[in-house]
């Protein structure tokens, strides 16, 4: 089953790939890699701001991280790359917005992990960082990166 079939059985629909908010590239296809840049998270087209531990919820937090994964495909389809040529999602960067006592990181960056693995299977299982961090860019609860292994052309 094609990926974009597979979003389709699941009722995903990819947002809008947003533009870069500074002097850089969403993503960058070295070789068989690619690399995308940290993706907000934009639920029905806002964005998620706030800080875990002071006024985002877990739950919201969670759905954040799952909307930056989302943004991440979102990305990867704008620059032209069919996700079908996915082989590996290799490693997500979870970066989170919280308070010195909050430590559920992990459980935030949750959002995007469950995500490859529902829509790409086993090939979605990937290595991870999650850090909390005081700010991030225009306020926003949670941001994602990623690498990517591709097929060839």
């Amino acid at each position: 089953m094609s990926v974009d079939a597979k979003l389709a059985e699941l009722g995903i629909v990819l947002p809008e790939a947003a533009a870069p908010v500074a002097s850089y590239v969403p993503v960058v296809v070295q070789g068989n890699m690619a690399y995308v840049s940290g993706q907000l998270p934009f639920v029905d087209g806002k964005l998620v701001t706030g800080r875990l531990g002071e006024d985002v919820s877990l739950e919201q937090g969670t759905a954040a991280a799952r909307a930056c994964g989302l943004m991440i495909l979102a990305q990867l389809k704008a620059a032209l790359i069919p996700l079908d040529r996915v082989v590996r999602i290799v490693k997500l960067g979870a970066f989170v917005s919280s308070t010195a006592d909050f430590s559920d990181q992990p459980k935030i960056a949750n959002g995007a992990s469950e995500l490859m693995v529902e829509v790409f299977g086993d090939i979605g299982r990937h290595a991870r960082s999650a850090v909390g961090v005081p700010v991030l860019p225009i306020n926003a609860a949670v941001e994602v990166d990623a690498i990517i292994a591709l097929s060839a052309d």
